[in-house]
């Protein structure tokens, strides 16, 4: 995410489904079937997830990883 695509104060992160707005918190995320909770921003009207990069290039990244060790 380059510094263009960043959240400000200014400019609030709007839903890409609903245009509801998105507030941080607690989700319970799932993948290769693996459950762990990220703080992760989501839309207050519709629920939707936003998935950062960040999150799918490194705690995504490293389940798939063990899964692979397998």
């Amino acid at each position: 995410m380059n510094n263009n695509q960043k959240q400000t104060s200014k400019t609030p992160w709007k839903c890409g489904k609903c245009g509801g707005e998105l507030q941080r918190g607690a989700v319970k995320a799932s993948y290769l079937g693996n459950d762990f909770v990220v703080e992760e921003l989501k839309c207050l009207s519709c629920g939707l997830v936003l998935i950062t990069e960040d999150l799918a290039l490194g705690k995504m990244f490293e389940v798939e990883q063990s899964l692979e060790d397998k």
